[in-house]
């Protein structure tokens, strides 16, 4: 689409910072990309009531976006791209400046808007939670190479490499040197020495990969589960002063990455050569070939 001005290209744009025009109200920036394209002002107004109530902003309609919250400007924001009815709607990181409760209300509510308009939709994120909840399909992006497409079963169950399971938040891949069926759909592969049961449709596992955020850390052994429980060394201690604090733990031969919620850290009193426990969850496990 080169060729064409971007007034005729049918796409919808919703940039990262919004780039809302301060100096027009919000009626006016959801009407701009109709009056660049010359429409009747009638069909202009009517076009921006229909997008006021869809977005449930109509009693912002005359405010300026120096006056809106950070989810109201979003609103406006995916309002003005609409109005255009355009062929693609085009979404850049569109909710990483709101705070995580905005940003889960405004995810199912895009959703929702997506299913009802039924235009075509591109969401980039970095937040694989966000890729999962909203994309009918999921494409991940590695270094400007597409390296990866499919459902969210293919992608995050079945990621191709470490690279990519390493980006959709499965930072620990071990290698498995062997697997022994144990009966009901479980399998024991041995990773250089720990052994760890999993579960696998198919018969040949060559590596695991575990998410950190699902890997639990104790003081003391727990004493109600039973599989994959590990005792291990904190070898690493890393952002300790943020919301989510990431350690590195030491496991016979491996070296696991985990990570916890702040309040979680500060309760266990976690220190650099502890000898801490670890319990790998069952269901948050991925095996591929």
């Amino acid at each position: 689409m080169d060729d064409k001005p971007a007034s005729k290209r049918g796409v919808g744009y919703v940039f990262q910072d919004l780039a809302l025009f301060p100096h027009l109200n919000v009626a006016s920036n959801i009407a701009y990309g109709l009056k660049v394209q010359k429409k009747p002002l009638s069909e202009i107004e009517k076009r921006v009531d229909e997008l006021l109530k869809l977005m449930k902003i109509e009693h912002l309609k005359n405010r300026y976006p120096r006056d809106l919250s950070g989810g109201e400007r979003q609103r406006v924001a995916l309002a003005r791209a609409l109005a255009i009815s355009p062929r693609i709607l085009l979404l850049d990181e569109p909710l990483n400046n709101l705070d995580p409760l905005t940003r889960r209300y405004l995810r199912a509510e895009i959703r929702q808007m997506q299913k009802q308009l039924k235009v075509t939709t591109i969401f980039v994120t970095h937040d694989v939670e966000e890729a999962e909840e909203i994309g009918d399909r999921v494409a991940v992006i590695i270094d400007g190479r597409l390296r990866q497409v499919g459902t969210h079963g293919e992608v995050f169950s079945n990621p191709m490499d470490d690279e990519v399971a390493d980006l959709i938040g499965f930072q620990n891949v071990l290698i498995c040197s062997s697997s022994k069926y144990i009966g009901g759909g479980l399998y024991e592969v041995d990773c250089k020495g720990t052994r760890i049961i999993v579960t696998c449709e198919g018969s040949t596992i060559n590596r695991v990969a575990i998410p950190a955020r699902e890997i639990y850390l104790y003081a003391d052994k727990p004493v109600d589960s039973k599989v994959n429980i590990y005792k291990g060394t904190i070898l690493e201690i890393l952002s300790p002063y943020s919301s989510v604090v990431k350690v590195r733990v030491k496991v016979g031969e491996n070296t696991l990455l985990v990570e916890l919620p702040k309040d979680s850290f500060n309760s266990l009193g976690l220190t650099v050569g502890e000898e801490v426990f670890l319990e790998l969850k069952l269901k948050s496990i991925r095996t591929y070939s």
